[in-house]
């Protein structure tokens, strides 16, 4: 029986993995930061060693980018150094490792999909420490995959469950109708993981749900499918309830699994109808 270590496993990947995973086929260790600092290399090592995973799934990061931008050391340590202990031990122990990244890396000015072999430019504190794990993970290990996506929900701290909050007090939104991208299901993103681990397909994916749309169209289509009513007005990002501090256009082109037999996504509006059933919000008029 393989054992896969899932570093962040509270985290909203590390849950839709564990929810799916097939438990008969793969041992599963999950740490998180009560558990295991990634950033503490001794401490890293020390758990690999002791369990010798065949695969690792780093879930883990500093995710929250204005605290990212307030704390860049913080930042760096987490998503760039962790990345690194986390590739050492990999390396070591001949594991694959799975590396989750983000759209961050861009600048997000392009008008078209940014494909895996587009130029990278971090705008934020976030995308620049994400950029340095992946380069990490490059330099330290080859048995790896690096997966970036984009306004990826599920369980835990996200923009559906942050809005959904603001209507059950009954707030009006204000939300930012300028920010593009490809609402992505943590579970569908778990689903490609555990698929892209039985293969040796290495390299850097794109990772996201089919379709695109503006923060407001996204948040139009959560009220939509949860029979929510609230008052929501479209404003520029810097008028916006939400985060200001995000790449405009954050839409991803899976150019690499189009060309391989991996998997395939569906669109955002059919992942987030199944998301809403199984969580008993599902009310559509």
């Amino acid at each position: 029986m393989q054992k896969i270590w899932i570093c962040g496993a509270k985290g909203q990947i590390g849950q839709a993995i564990n929810e799916i995973i097939d438990k008969l086929e793969f041992k599963v260790l999950d740490t998180d930061i009560d558990d295991l600092d990634i950033t503490d290399t001794d401490e890293v090592l020390r758990f690999g060693e002791m369990n010798r995973p065949d695969i690792i799934i780093n879930c883990a990061g500093l995710t929250n980018i204005e605290e990212c931008e307030n704390d860049i050391s913080k930042a760096y340590k987490v998503n760039a150094l962790g990345a690194r202990n986390l590739s050492i031990i990999a390396r070591k122990l001949e594991a694959k490792l799975v590396h989750i990244s983000t759209d961050d890396v861009f600048d997000g000015k392009s008008d078209q999909p940014y494909n895996e072999f587009d130029q990278t430019r971090p705008q934020t504190a976030y995308g620049k420490s994400k950029l340095a794990g992946e380069q990490y993970v490059k330099e330290f290990t080859y048995k790896h995959f690096i997966i970036r996506s984009t306004w990826v929900y599920g369980l835990g701290n996200n923009f559906i469950n942050d809005l959904l909050e603001k209507v059950n007090k009954g707030e009006s939104l204000a939300i930012a109708s300028d920010q593009f991208g490809s609402p992505t299901s943590a579970k569908e993103l778990a689903r490609f993981i555990l698929h892209l681990i039985d293969t040796n397909e290495y390299g850097t994916y794109h990772a996201t749900n089919k379709g695109v749309c503006s923060r407001y169209e996204f948040a139009h289509e959560i009220l939509k499918l949860t029979g929510k009513e609230a008052q929501m007005k479209a404003v520029p990002t810097h008028l916006s309830d939400f985060s200001k501090v995000r790449p405009a256009y954050c839409v991803l082109d899976n150019f690499i699994m189009s060309m391989t037999p991996v998997y395939t996504f569906p669109s955002w509006k059919e992942s987030l109808k199944e998301y809403f059933k199984e969580r008993g919000l599902y009310n559509e008029k």
